[in-house]
């Protein structure tokens, strides 16, 4: 058993392992080839966290998601570069919103030049996703756009907040559907659609895709507050310090309403206040980091993975599907 990098997947089959490669290869070569540009600081620009490397979990869904019908199919590649640029440009425009200082171990596109020039580079690269797009027939523009009108109305809905008498955690899983799960579904669906998959394991893989997103995501939450910059490529308590309400503060806000321990309602405060305060984000850090909420962020990541893992129950057996069983497990290992 060997391991297909970059997200460390084990393949039990060299067939898989080299088509797996081998497609990896050339989606980077073709996203290095969409993100040229003559003018030279917009080509460092774009490149900039491409270069910065990445766990390209998005263009592997795509690539394990062909298996399912021709691999070598000519719309498999490209349609991972479709997924994995809209990604990135993504990236530029959070961390403009979210003022975030490092990405992936490096600056950000904003901390290095401004928030204009990251949010400019982030439309460049959407605008490249479509021109790559174009070329897959109107089917993959439509599934695209589609994606991406959930992509935005989840960052609406996680800026505006969740409606009066709304269950905070449950508007915080729609946002995270629209913000992470529509884009790796899109992976999963664009990787069987383009290879000519049966059109029931179109949808299993679109499913799949919706949840393990969303586990994804979880897992990241978990991150975020439990690990150091090396391990996630960026500064922990980064949504912490502004203010963002990720899995584990939530889990905590429903915890301190629902059993008003002074120990919960005092972390809550201190969540409350200004943790652009360099003491009081490492003390807010240090508590959440023992706090059972962390721990109940984590079991709802493994119940999304769960969820993943039993879409995939109609496929056939396979090492592809294995291979997706393995990225339902990874995602929970991320977490802890």
């Amino acid at each position: 058993m060997t391991v297909v990098e970059p997200f460390g997947l084990s393949a039990r089959d060299q067939a898989l392992e080299a088509d797996v490669q081998a497609g990896m290869v050339a989606v980077e070569e073709g996203l290095l080839e969409a993100t040229k540009s003559e003018v030279p600081f917009i080509q460092e620009a774009a490149q900039h966290l491409l270069r910065a490397g990445g766990k390209r979990f998005r263009p592997l869904l795509v690539m394990l998601a062909a298996q399912f019908g021709d691999p070598y199919a000519p719309g498999v590649v490209p349609s991972a570069v479709v997924v994995e640029l809209t990604h990135l440009a993504t990236l530029y425009h959070d961390d403009v919103m979210d003022e975030a200082e490092v990405r992936r171990g490096v600056p950000s596109a904003n901390a290095r030049w401004d928030n204009s020039l990251a949010v400019l580079t982030g439309d460049f690269l959407f605008a490249r996703a479509s021109h790559v797009l174009a070329d897959l027939g109107p089917d993959a523009v439509r599934i695209q756009a589609e994606a991406f009108e959930r992509l935005v109305t989840g960052q609406i809905l996680e800026t505006a907040g969740p409606r009066d008498g709304r269950d905070p955690i449950e508007h915080y899983l729609d946002v995270l559907g629209g913000k992470t799960g529509s884009l790796v579904a899109v992976a999963g669906r664009l990787g069987a659609l383009m290879a000519g998959a049966d059109e029931t394991v179109v949808d299993v893989l679109t499913q799949y895709g919706e949840r393990l997103g969303v586990a994804f995501q979880l897992a990241d939450d978990v991150l975020d507050i439990a690990s150091d910059s090396h391990e996630s490529g960026k500064t922990p308590g980064t949504d912490l310090r502004e203010g963002v309400p990720t899995m584990p503060v939530l889990r905590l806000r429903e915890r301190a309403g629902r059993l008003g321990l002074p120990d919960d309602i005092a972390l809550c405060e201190l969540l409350e206040s200004d943790l652009t305060d360099d003491a009081r984000h490492a003390e807010a850090l240090a508590r959440l980091r023992v706090h059972p909420a962390l721990e109940q962020a984590r079991r709802d990541t493994i119940r999304y993975a769960e969820e993943a893992r039993a879409v995939l129950a109609p496929l056939p057996e396979c090492d592809a599907k294995a291979a997706l069983v393995e990225l339902c497990d990874a995602v929970v290992h991320r977490a802890g």
